[in-house]
């Protein structure tokens, strides 16, 4: 046996690496876009430029949304390249459609320094004073070196904290020199297109930029002589789903985008809400479905049992969310008010005791806790029903009867614990449940539980958030199928791992 779960526990690795990686794609290229509410503001077309605009690029740069999702070739951008994005950016002959330009323009915001070398040809090159002119900006901007990190982790020594600040103010001291070397175009920079003088010195402004470019990269130039062995690393790991794996083999789950706060904290805080919700109903299932399944197997064709299966099947068929908003109108409001109509616990719950902490919260989740119940007890009280059936016409049932065993001995001792398996099959999939909570419940009764929380990050496409919660459904998902397997061998003796 400890062979066998060590096998499995390795094979868990590439399991997870690969359920991540089809996450973190499905995530990444579906519609929608995290953070673009500070790029879009009230969604006017404004806001796609000015302070928003690089408020919503450096926001890009923090999480690693300004990289390629799993492979990076921007290593190869030409001067053409670059030329076509500055083109659709300008759109001076009117033909690009609004999309386009706002593409080009995320690319050209995207490709970071990997776009200097086609600036600086675009610069020099570019037939029109208005793409040089937007060249000069870019370079402005895409030259700029980044920040070691967008927030200072909390746990790191207070000499790496001061190194990072230290050398985070250098790095702003000479992307702040940088970002004052470009110019407006002529037709742009004039107040008087006729003044001569005022021509003449743009005209100076013009070539003092591109000296001062043209200096710069003469400095700076090694940077972007990429080796062969750099341009595959570049290719592999200067990527969104490299930079998450290695803070992942950090246990590094990463930042909220909403928050800024870390995903595994705020996790961890939800946890109990979710636990308490998932335990309990659980538990609820289990202590009435096993008793039921044995009893309704013993009696099977009789009256009681299909009168028992006609009400689980009825109870099955009723979704949750009609149930759940059938009892909050019985029971929370009118004539009939017992129960709270929302959240987890009264307002005043840090003044109580912890026996009337208790109280209040069971008070707070009867309902919940029903509506996950009933339709669980129905589909568990039926496999077990079943696997009982299968059992308790087998040879060595009718030996047990036969040397006069009691019905009762017969049934528990030897029919169910070999009727389990079914039932320890479901189990593989308690452990996520726990985590997981029950969106639909939390949503409805307004507990601010794993579900609810996973929900809203799912609308506010915080990333960080719904990978962390679905990584650890996973690797719970894994667990519960092992614990699951295992156990097989506890119940059943003919299972053997051998």
């Amino acid at each position: 046996m400890f062979i066998y779960a060590t096998k499995r526990i390795l094979l868990m690795i590439p399991t997870l690496f690969a359920v991540s990686l089809l996450i973190f794609i499905l995530l990444n290229v579906s519609a929608g876009d995290p953070g673009a509410q500070q790029a879009a503001g009230d969604g006017s077309q404004d806001a796609q430029k000015g302070d928003s605009r690089e408020s919503y690029r450096i926001f890009k740069e923090q999480f690693n949304l300004d990289k390629p999702i799993l492979f990076n070739t921007r290593y190869s951008l030409d001067g053409a390249d670059v030329a076509a994005a500055i083109g659709d950016i300008l759109n001076e002959e009117g033909s690009v459609p609004l999309t386009r330009q706002i593409e080009a323009q995320n690319n050209m915001d995207d490709w970071g320094g990997y776009a200097v070398p086609g600036l600086l040809d675009c610069l020099v090159n570019c037939q029109t004073e208005a793409a040089r002119a937007k060249a000069s900006q870019r370079l402005a901007i895409n030259a700029q070196e980044k920040l070691l990190t967008g927030y200072i982790d909390s746990d790191v020594s207070k000499e790496e904290a001061a190194r990072q600040k230290a050398k985070n103010r250098e790095i702003r001291k000479s992307n702040t020199e940088l970002a004052t070397w470009s110019y407006e175009a002529w037709g742009k920079a004039a107040a008087n297109p006729d003044d001569e003088k005022s021509k003449t010195t743009h005209g100076k402004r013009v070539g003092e930029v591109e000296s001062f470019w043209a200096t710069w990269w003469t400095k700076n130039e090694s940077r972007w002589d990429y080796t062969t062995g750099e341009k595959v690393s570049i290719f592999f790991f200067d990527t969104r789903f490299a930079k998450y794996w290695s803070n992942l083999l950090r246990l590094d789950f990463g930042k909220s985008h909403l928050d800024k706060k870390p995903v595994l904290e705020t996790v961890l805080s939800k946890l109990k809400y979710s636990i308490t919700l998932a335990v309990s109903s659980v538990f609820l299932i289990y202590f009435i479905s096993l008793p039921l399944g044995i009893w309704s197997a013993v009696k099977q064709g009789t009256v009681a049992d299909q009168l028992v299966t006609f009400v689980l099947f009825m109870l099955y068929s009723l979704p949750s969310f009609f149930v759940a908003v059938i009892l909050l109108n019985l029971f929370t409001v009118g004539d009939w008010a017992v129960f709270p109509n929302i959240g987890f616990q009264s307002d005043n719950a840090d003044q109580m005791t912890t026996l009337q902490y208790v109280k209040d919260v069971l008070w707070h989740v009867c309902l919940p806790i029903a509506c996950m119940s009933y339709g669980g007890l129905a589909a568990l009280s039926r496999y077990a029903r079943t696997g009982l059936l299968d059992v308790i016409r087998s040879d060595y049932i009718r030996t047990a009867r036969a040397k006069g065993l009691p019905e009762g001995v017969v049934i528990i001792k030897h029919a169910a614990r070999n009727g389990m398996i079914p039932i320890i099959t479901l189990m593989a999939t308690l452990l996520p449940a726990l985590i997981g909570g029950s969106v639909i419940i939390e949503v409805i009764f307004g507990i601010p539980g794993m579900g609810s929380y996973m929900f809203s990050s799912i609308l506010q496409y915080d990333y960080n958030a719904v990978m962390v919660v679905l990584l650890i459904s996973s690797f719970l998902t894994l667990v519960g199928m092992l614990l699951a397997d295992l156990s097989y061998a506890l119940v059943d003796p003919r299972i053997t791992f051998d």
